[in-house]
Order: structure tokens, then sequence, then C-alpha cells
């Protein structure tokens, strides 16, 4: 298909000039011209534009979003309570005691951090759902361009058929006014 073809096809399919076609709507009519498939990975897509701090962001969020994280964190806050208040109390080498300054700025410091690298993951999330949308809608509007052009090649078909059936009748009906004709000759 030349790009003439692409145009006749975005009138046809679309009812919209080439010049007016979204990049996704062009995507799938080059599709159709090349007769290659459409749908693609949006994991993959995402992945493959991802950053290296995208990529390690993810990373942080799937650790710090684990039942893996969240118990080995808690043994790491009780070990912390008892070690200050227990074991090192009785010796009195106690470096944070109770009221556990300096672990409460660690937790600060720890959720300072934490959140705006969890919030990136989800942008990136974000962006992924939205990717796999645009893909879905590729996929969607091909499927239904080539249903369309399913459906006038069928009707296109049948039309040519009945247009022989109705010739041939006529042919028929011509012969058979001739022996009718001749017979009541």
């Amino acid at each position: 298909m030349t790009e003439g073809e692409i145009h006749d096809l975005a009138r046809t399919l679309l009812a919209k000039s080439s010049d007016a076609l979204d990049p996704e709507e062009q995507t799938v009519l080059l599709g159709i011209r090349n007769h290659s498939p459409i749908s693609r990975d949006a994991a993959d897509i995402s992945d493959e534009r991802a950053t290296r701090g995208e990529r390690l962001a993810d990373q942080v969020a799937a650790v710090g979003g684990s039942w893996g994280f969240i118990i080995a964190f808690g043994l790491v806050l009780f070990a912390w309570v008892v070690l200050n208040t227990d074991v090192l109390g009785h010796v009195g080498l106690v470096f944070d005691p109770y009221p556990f300054i300096f672990l409460n700025l660690m937790l600060s410091m720890l959720a300072a951090v934490q959140a705006p690298i969890i919030m990136m993951s989800q942008n990136r999330q974000a962006a992924k759902d939205r990717l796999a949308a645009s893909l879905d809608f590729e996929v969607n509007l091909r499927a239904e361009l080539e249903i369309l052009r399913l459906h006038e090649k069928l009707d296109r078909g049948v039309t040519d058929r009945l247009d022989r059936l109705e010739a041939r009748l006529s042919q028929l009906m011509t012969a058979m006014d001739r022996g009718a004709v001749r017979a009541s000759s």
C-alpha cells in the first residue's frame, strides 16, 4: 500500500483525512497497510522506556510493600525496644532510652525517603496503565476496522453473486420466452 492508500483507508474506514488521525489511528492504519500484527505488551514497552531511577523506585516499592519487609521491620523495632530497655538497661549502656527519640528520628527519615520513592513507582504504574489503555485502543480499533473490511468484502461477494444469478435468471427467462414463442407458432 502507498501513502495514498492510507489516505483512502482513513477516509473509508475512519471517515477522517489522514492529517486528522491520532497517533494510535495512524499506527493501526500502518499495521493494516503492512499486514502486520498490532498487539504489543505494555509491560515490555514500559520496561524498555524505564530509566535506571524508575526501575530502582519499582524495586524499592516492591520491597517496601511486601509482607517480608513489614515482618522484618516489626522485628527490628521490637529488637530495638527490647535492646534499649531490658538488655542494655541492665548494663547501663542504653544508647536510645525511652521515649526512643533516635528511633523516632530514624523512622521519620525512612518515611521521608520511602514516600517519594513509592509515589514515583505509583506514577510509573499510572504511566504503564495509560500505555496499556492506548495499546488496547489500538488493538480494538484494528479489530473493528478489520471486521468492517470483512463485512465490505462479504457484501461485495454477495452482491456479485446476486448480480450473476440475476443475469443467469434473465438469460433463462429469455430462453423460456423464445421457447414459448416457438411452441405457440
